[in-house]
């Protein structure tokens, strides 16, 4: 289900000239579609310049990533936050409640809910696909020091991107969930609940690693 845009409102004071930026694009896009809505024409909306533009996004296709980007340091954050002798699993997990519980029906990646309205653009895939190697990779580092692997041997890298598909998987059925979504933290727990407990026997993957 695509979620029905609201256009941001033109009396609210902006914080910053990304804020700017975001609703002139969004704006932009609703009317234009994304493939027929240029950089230039996303700053004349905004009344700013191209330099200011790539201040804060390197493409276009950025402008659907901020809240995103935003949580990456976040979720470095909670994972350095986990007591040194947390188990790596249930620490991981930790990690991302906390990030996502963040998310709410206020705070919603517009990319989640308009995504038919976007298309197939191969640079908008590029950069969400970007993205999530980001989020797998913060966890892949994580999961092999506390495990005493190299972050890209196979275990580290296949918790990783398993955990990464199912916050991916629980996004998007947040999303689809519509204004009475509540929080993305119980989404994702449910999703990744399942992958927590099953690469718990860690004898069975790789018997040299400690338990998870």
């Amino acid at each position: 289900m695509v979620e029905q845009a609201q256009k941001p409102g033109r009396g609210r004071p902006r914080s910053s000239s990304r804020e700017l930026l975001e609703d002139a694009a969004f704006e932009l896009f609703l009317e234009n579609t994304y493939a027929k809505t240029t950089i230039e024409q996303i700053t004349q909306r905004a009344g700013v310049g191209r330099s200011t533009f790539f201040n804060y996004f390197q493409g276009k296709s950025d402008v659907f990533w901020v809240d995103v980007d935003g949580a990456v340091q976040q979720l470095s954050d909670a994972l350095a936050d986990q007591a040194p002798d947390a188990r790596p699993l249930p620490a991981m997990g930790a990690a991302l409640a906390s990030v996502t519980r963040e998310f709410g029906p206020s705070r919603v990646p517009w990319i989640l809910t308009q995504y038919a309205l976007i298309g197939s653009a191969p640079e908008v895939q590029a950069s969400a696909l970007a993205r999530f190697s980001q989020w797998a990779g913060i966890l892949a580092t994580f999961a092999g020091v506390r495990l005493g692997l190299d972050p890209a041997s196979t275990l580290p890298r296949t918790i990783a991107y398993s955990l990464t598909g199912a916050l991916v998987a629980a996004a998007q059925e947040w999303a689809a969930a519509g204004t009475a979504r509540g929080s993305l933290e119980p989404y994702v727990t449910a999703a990744t609940a399942p992958l927590l407990t099953a690469f718990a026997p860690r004898s069975a993957l790789h018997p040299a690693a400690p338990s998870l």
